[in-house]
């Protein structure tokens, strides 16, 4: 079977997998967490062996090769979240954007050539990505519990609404993931700082730049949460705030370089 045949079947998976946890949530039905799971782990395990085979098992950082890379990793860590506290939610959320991200690398992004780098870079980077693929699923748990929220307030107590955990435990689960992004960020950051020897020839201002924004954006959130008991609306803003300027570090000046400039770096 051809590399875009496996692409399509790990789509078709991700999205199958979508329904199933969605179904209790728009119809009230019985759920169909652990099928659902199922297929999303064999979604998941398609995509990173379609990852190595369009990549050539290189580590490609490429903007469409990055989204699906980063897609695959979040893709992942959302099944671990869901086998040891499920929320079905997500799994609604992260599979179809998973399921898109590598619709795009495998079949409208032009070929290109991994960059090579040296081992420190690759863990860099790898530290990096996995910081930003945990921050990413805190994220979409604050605007969960920022919809979940106002739904309160306003008495509107959908299907939807009943299968959401309790506000406390996604709040509890989303500053867990908070702060395990957040050491995984300040780690890359560190070595960053360390390996990477001239930011301004290799493009990273404006990535370092943003990415000790968003640091510091989480780490007051944080130290708000322990001192003060920050929660609630502000504690949603800030986590995306802080996404939010990652994403741009991430992904803003690199769309730039390659889809409007026409510069692979």
């Amino acid at each position: 079977m051809s590399v875009h045949m496996l692409a399509l079947l790990a789509v078709v998976l991700y999205l199958a997998a979508a329904g199933g946890l969605a179904r209790p949530l728009l119809s009230g039905g019985q759920p169909l967490n652990r099928l659902a799971l199922c297929l999303a782990g064999a979604a998941v395990l398609l995509h990173a062996g379609i990852l190595l085979g369009i990549h050539r098992g290189a580590l490609d950082l490429h903007f469409f090769a990055s989204l699906s890379l980063v897609a695959c990793v979040v893709a992942a860590l959302t099944l671990l979240v869901n086998l040891s506290r499920p929320v079905a939610a997500l799994g609604v959320v992260v599979f179809p954007l998973a399921a898109s991200f590598l619709f795009l690398d495998g079949f409208v992004a032009a070929p290109t050539a991994p960059l090579q780098m040296d081992w420190p870079i690759k863990l860099h980077v790898t530290l990096a990505l996995l910081a930003f693929s945990v921050l990413s699923i805190a994220a979409v748990l604050a605007i969960l519990l920022a919809v979940q929220e106002r739904a309160l307030r306003a008495r509107h107590f959908g299907n939807w609404l009943r299968a959401l955990p309790p506000l406390t435990q996604t709040e509890a689960l989303m500053f867990r993931l908070i702060a395990g992004g957040f050491a995984l960020l300040t780690v890359a950051l560190l070595s960053g700082a360390l390996f990477i020897e001239n930011i301004r020839a290799q493009h990273l201002v404006h990535t370092t730049v943003l990415s000790v924004f968003a640091w510091l954006v989480f780490g007051t959130l944080l130290l708000g949460r322990w001192r003060q008991g920050w929660r609630g609306t502000r504690a949603v803003n800030l986590t995306l705030i802080g996404m939010t300027v990652l994403a741009l570090a991430f992904f803003g000046s690199k769309a730039v370089l390659e889809l409007v400039l026409h510069r692979n770096i």
